[in-house]
């Protein structure tokens, strides 16, 4: 089963560098968008700080939609996927295995990039170290409930736009604790609840998305 979920991974991760250009267009997406907002409004830094945490979490919560609906697409355009749905290992450790290399290919640059691009909000180290945690803690979960979303529609024209209408109501929770945990650091009330909160949320999707997930499939692959 674990050697399973290693194959996905690694095959994913070797497609994913096939095709940069999806992975670059949801990376420049991300920089963009953070970088747009420091030009429109102007060099008022105590204005940049307040608007910090909600510009960086609305911009991951959009890049992590953009790269959903290829999310199981090509397994499903290849045969692969009914292929999966054959092998004796659980579909959900499969669909982990998927999740989990999407994340690193979409979520994970998100992270490493937040500090560079806090520089432009004037955020404290302190405050970054917050942005940094809260986007590690929440990106997983968005992958993993918008896999749900993507195995829904797959398969259907104008999935792209199915998968943000499911999805988004279920991300609001992840965008108010994420944005709110850097509201408080900045503040000085501290964010640890708001930290906890991510990280129930993402055990719960940990344990309930894949499941989800590898019905969904099942169902669109009929």
């Amino acid at each position: 089963m674990f050697s399973a979920f290693r194959t996905i991974v690694a095959r994913d991760l070797v497609l994913a560098m096939r095709r940069r250009s999806d992975v670059l267009t949801t990376l420049f997406f991300f920089v963009i968008v953070v970088s747009l907002f420091p030009l429109g409004i102007g060099p008022e830094l105590d204005t940049l700080r307040l608007i910090a945490p909600g510009v960086f979490w609305v911009a991951a919560l959009l890049a992590s939609m953009l790269a959903l609906e290829k999310l199981f697409f090509v397994d499903f355009q290849d045969g692969a996927l009914e292929q999966m749905l054959l092998v004796p290992q659980p579909l959900s450790i499969l669909v982990l295995g998927k999740v989990l290399a999407h994340w690193l290919i979409t979520g994970l640059p998100l992270v490493l990039l937040s500090p560079l691009l806090g520089l432009q909000y004037d955020l404290s180290t302190d405050t970054i170290g917050v942005m940094m945690l809260t986007l590690l803690v929440g990106t997983p979960a968005l992958s993993l409930i918008g896999a749900i979303g993507a195995a829904l529609t797959l398969g259907l024209r104008g999935g792209g736009v199915l998968v943000s209408l499911l999805v988004l109501p279920l991300y609001i929770p992840i965008l108010i604790f994420g944005a709110g945990a850097v509201e408080a650091e900045v503040s000085g009330l501290g964010g640890v609840g708001h930290l906890s909160m991510l990280g129930a949320i993402l055990l719960l999707a940990v344990l309930a998305a894949p499941l989800a997930t590898a019905a969904a499939l099942r169902i669109s692959a009929e």
